[in-house]
Parts: structure tokens; sequence; C-alpha cells
């Protein structure tokens, strides 16, 4: 089965073509950081604009890489949320006109559960159950898989996502946009124990980074705004404030799972002491872990094609009457 997969949820148009829910053919990206980065986040006005003028360049050349037509498609998954509804608009009503003209088959696609997937796009798959962690601009979700379609939500943020906390940290700091990259590649010469900031909600039911940020805010507002070596230690110390956070409730929720295997997935996998730190772990607690290549960790399509691979296997298809949710749960189709 061949699936072109369409992604437009917040700020990246992207398409891609997936083989038997496993193989990659093509996997294409259209950024919009050169739109949103004189604001210092997301504009989502903007990034709908966008994805309108990049939504069919970029259906073309996923189909152009994998060297397959639209009549050699056998069905077309696309993110129908949550997100930005701007946004989603736009990518799955490309998808429902392709499906509409070709007689494609349809299914729309739950981003959340696009990353989980992207996780399990291991060269050796998963056994289940096991535990998965969304971390992104958007989501902090803990997740149990009992297997590859059935998910239960264990815990999810009270405010603030931890990917957000990257990039309202990195504009506090003046760092720019994307904020989680900016971060990581400050930190990189930075002491993560020069500064102590607040580990919130650790013991806690669900994931807070509201405080986190304002502590963040406070030290500014006291200290004046870093430059130099301050500034790589300010961003060592908060970057692994959040990543503390993580590490520690993503495995307390695996031990109370009684699971062996651990995967992470998100924008925020992308960070290089996240995946330190998650390797670091993982090899002194004896879990397998499953973390997605750097290309399958933001958003994009191949996530959403082989997602819905195994719902369109199975049968499932929505019709021309699908619509964008700006937000609803996992599964509650």
């Amino acid at each position: 089965m061949i699936v072109l997969g369409i992604e437009s949820s917040c700020d990246e148009t992207a398409a891609a073509v997936v083989k038997n829910g496993r193989e990659i053919l093509s996997n294409e990206v259209i950024s919009q950081d050169e739109v949103h980065t004189p604001y210092g986040g997301v504009v989502p006005e903007l990034a709908s604009r966008r994805h309108i003028t990049a939504v069919l360049d970029v259906i073309e050349r996923a189909l152009e890489k994998a060297h397959v037509s639209l009549e050699e498609i056998d069905g077309i998954a696309a993110t129908q949320g949550p997100g930005l509804i701007g946004s989603l608009l736009v990518g799955l009503s490309a998808a429902k006109a392709i499906s509409y003209a070709k007689g494609i088959p349809l299914v729309g696609v739950h981003h959340i559960e696009g990353h989980l997937t992207a996780a399990l796009l291991d060269e050796q798959p998963p056994s289940f159950p096991l535990v998965g962690l969304v971390a992104s601009g958007g989501h902090t979700s803990l997740f149990s898989l009992k297997d590859s379609k059935t998910y239960q939500l264990l815990e999810q943020t009270r405010d603030d996502a931890s990917g957000e906390a990257f990039d309202k940290g990195a504009k506090l700091l003046g760092l720019g946009f994307p904020g989680g990259q900016a971060i990581d590649e400050k930190a990189q010469t930075g002491h993560r124990d020069a500064y102590a900031f607040p580990r919130p909600a650790l013991n806690q039911e669900g994931f807070s980074f509201s405080g986190l940020k304002t502590s963040l805010a406070q030290w500014i507002q006291k200290n004046g705004m870093p430059q130099g070596q301050v500034l790589a230690d300010v961003s060592a110390s908060y970057q692994e404030a959040i990543v503390d956070v993580l590490i520690t409730k993503l495995f307390a929720a695996a031990e109370r799972e009684g699971v062996q295997e651990v995967a992470i997935c998100g924008g925020v996998a992308k960070n290089s002491r996240f995946r330190e730190r998650m390797h670091e772990e993982g090899t002194k607690r004896g879990y397998q872990l499953f973390i997605p290549p750097l290309s399958l960790c933001t958003d994009n399509a191949a996530m959403i094609a082989a997602a819905g691979t195994a719902r369109l296997a199975q049968g499932e298809k929505d019709d021309i009457n699908l619509n964008a949710v700006a937000t609803f749960p996992l599964f509650s189709k």
C-alpha cells in the first residue's frame, strides 16, 4: 500500500509518500521559519497564508521524489487536528480535493498519533506495551501504548507545553526563533548547574512549565539581560530544568506501568541534551529506547502517512465532509 501523507497543523507544510506504513519513499517539508522569526513565534494568519501557496508545490515534490504518480497512490492520510484551524484547513482541503478528483480513499489522522507513530518507525519495531512521551511546542503528554493503535493518556500539560517553554524562554533571552534550537545551541558551551531553576510539578500529576518560564523572567528582571558566558550558563541551566522534568516523569510513568520500553517524539525530541539524557538514563535503568531520527521529530507528513496506513488497511475511510478540528482528544473519532 502506497499512501500520500499531508501535514499542515502549524507552520510546516509537508507531504510524504510511504509504502506499507514503514518505507519512506519521500518526506518533503517547506519551512516557514523566515516568516515567523521577526515575531518570535508563529503568527496563525501568516501561517495559513503561506500554506496556501506551498501545499501543491510540496505535494508535487513528494510525488516526484518518490517516483510515483497520483494514479499509483492507494490512499491519502491528512492531519485532521489538533492544530491551528486555518493551517489545518489548507492541508485537509487539498487532501479532500485530490481524494474526490481521483477517487482515492482518504483518512483523517490525529496529529499526536502521527508523532507517536514516528517513534515506532524503527528498524526493529517495539513490542508492546510501552510508554510514549509527546513533547512539542503545543503538546506535552504521556501515553501508555497497548498496541500500535490503542493509547491511554497518562498525563498531559496543565499550562505551557515543554516546546512552548523553550520558545518563550528563548524569546526572553533574545535568542530568536525557533527557540528550542536556539537554546540548544547556546547551551552547548554553558554550565548546566550554574543556576537553580525550578522543576515544576515533578511529584504531581501532569506537566507544568509556566512557572519555569516565570522564574526565568524574574531572573532577568533581577540580574539584567545575560550576555556572553552568563547567557550560555543560563540557557544550559534552563534547558536542564525542562529536560529533568521530562526524563523524571517519563521513567516514573514507565515504572508505574511496569514496562521496559519507552519512546519520545515531537519537536523537543530533537534537543541534543534530551536525547543524550535519554540514552544515559535508559542504559542505566535497563530500558529499551525508541527515538525518531531528527527528520521525524518535528512536524512532517511521513508520520501522518504511516499512521494513516494502518487505518486505511483496515478499511477505515473518511468522506468529503471530514472537517478540521482545532482541539480534540486522541481517538475521539
